[in-house]
């Protein structure tokens, strides 16, 4: 496996496969509820990968996490406080888009300035 790492569609696939069974939902129900095509399901059957766009609605509809079927060939690193920041910012919904955005470069700027280079 390569060290950037890969998306287990496969094993996404099958924990969406199992959740719509919970759910008892037919696939086409799934692509209704989830805003997904019914081909991006027939295709993610026949082992392909949905688009990005696609990938976040069924994760949003299962509730499934994206990260957890991401396979590195090393141990997963944590992220820089910087990209944390910049993703809470952006999944508050008491924010607007440009109000993230602006807080986002001021933060950015903020840390830049006091940053300890060690």
């Amino acid at each position: 496996m390569d060290k950037a790492g890969s998306f287990d569609a496969a094993a996404f696939y099958e924990a969406l496969d199992a959740e719509r069974q919970a759910r008892r939902l037919n696939w086409k129900l799934v692509a209704e509820a989830s805003g997904v095509s019914a081909s991006t399901l027939t295709r993610m059957a026949q082992g392909k990968r949905p688009d990005v766009d696609g990938l976040a609605a069924l994760a949003a509809w299962s509730g499934l996490a994206v990260d957890d079927f991401v396979r590195t060939g090393d141990a997963r690193r944590e992220p820089e406080p910087l990209a944390k920041i910049t993703t809470y910012l952006r999944s508050d919904r008491n924010l607007s888009p440009a109000a993230a955005t602006a807080l986002d470069a001021m933060i950015k700027a903020a840390y830049e300035q006091l940053r300890d280079d060690r």
